[in-house]
């Protein structure tokens, strides 16, 4: 199978590492250089709003995917006519838009924070009215890893949050008092056969994603099985094939969705290798038509990101049950440069060398 990706970063890296053992070949388009996935494909460099580069990087494909969801729709529905594009661009419609994502989540009996559309600061006002202090400002479009949000507690930072966000469009989401973040990640076949991982607790820092545990502990079947009915309805209702993660908010023994990520996701990484089949093979099976492969977690496993730069590779290898991943990045404040699973016997042992690395992290700028 000859596979497109749009997007060159580590996740497209991540597939085609693990799509190669299946004997795929792998065609990228990224317009930065340089990227992750150099040397792992051709690479075609050209903006996503590239018509004729998007021509050119059709011919003699299979199937075409993405790996951030950034792509512009229109670029993805006109792939579509020339190639199967999975997931459907109408997914990745939803989760450009957090206005969108919201209504539709809320159009399949999917729970979310209450929200209001800000178009002007005096809107900002009635919306604060509406909903009530603390409330988060967003961008409705870009925002990512803590980028384009501002926490409003009191009335007079508002004024501070306009300036900063204003000149795009907004939405303001109640605030939600909830115990923990999880995720769930599923994916779906051609043939509608879906798949769901184990929920996954992830704890942020600075809005980024830090950790990730899986199984997340002390989940319920009623709260796994809540989490998979509401990624089976939006598969379903896009027709969905490829591997998507919903992030949501645990609300007493309940779940309310937060964001839509149609992809593979960063807290599925523990699926590399704590997992029967990973997210990327799971992604890559579903895509191509292949058969899914078993979603089941092999042991007690954990994901730890590396922002900044990377400890040093003995400190990290030297824990039981570790091991590297890199980006091929060059360090930078913040920036995602690698990630460390860990897989272990059991919890106890699982957040014992949880904590080396999440220290060894720290060291190294994290």
């Amino acid at each position: 199978m000859n596979v497109g990706v749009l997007g060159g970063g580590q996740l497209g890296r991540m597939l085609a590492l693990a799509g190669y053992p299946l004997g795929m070949k792998f065609r990228f388009l990224e317009g930065k250089s340089p990227a992750p996935v150099d040397h792992l494909g051709a690479v075609v460099r050209a903006s996503y709003d590239d018509m004729a580069a998007l021509d050119a990087f059709a011919d003699g494909l299979d199937v075409v995917t993405y790996e951030f969801e950034n792509v512009p729709v229109d670029s993805a529905l006109h792939l579509a006519e020339r190639v199967p594009v999975h997931p459907a661009p109408s997914a990745l419609a939803m989760a450009q838009d957090r206005l969108k994502e919201k209504q539709d989540f809320q159009g399949l009996g999917v729970p979310t924070a209450p929200f209001v559309e800000v178009s002007s600061r005096e809107g900002l006002e009635e919306a604060m009215a509406r909903l009530g202090l603390p409330a988060v400002l967003k961008t409705r479009r870009l925002g990512y890893d803590g980028k384009g949000q501002a926490l409003l507690r009191t009335p007079d930072q508002a004024d501070g949050a306009w300036a900063e966000l204003g000149s795009v469009p907004l939405i303001l989401e109640g605030f939600i008092d909830f115990t923990r973040e999880l995720s769930i990640l599923a994916v779906r076949g051609v043939d509608g056969d879906c798949r769901f991982y184990p929920l996954v607790e992830n704890v942020h820092r600075g809005g980024i994603l830090w950790t990730s545990v899986a199984p997340a502990p002390d989940v319920t079947p009623a709260l796994q099985s809540e989490a998979e009915d509401y990624a089976r309805r939006v598969m379903e209702e896009h027709g969905y094939v490829g591997v998507v993660a919903i992030e949501l908010f645990q609300v007493g023994d309940h779940l309310v969705a937060n964001e839509l990520a149609p992809r593979v996701h960063n807290s599925g990484h523990w699926t590399q290798d704590g997992a029967v089949t990973s997210q990327f093979e799971n992604h890559l099976r579903a895509v191509c038509g292949l058969p899914l492969g078993d979603t089941a977690a092999s042991g007690y496993a954990a994901m730890v990101n590396l922002l900044g730069d990377v400890p040093a590779h003995a400190e990290i290898l030297g824990v039981p049950g570790a091991h590297l991943h890199l980006y091929g990045k060059s360090p930078r404040p913040g920036r995602k440069v690698g990630h460390v699973n860990l897989v272990e016997p059991t919890r106890d042992e699982l957040r014992e060398a949880l904590s080396l690395v999440e220290e060894a992290a720290r060291r190294a700028g994290s």
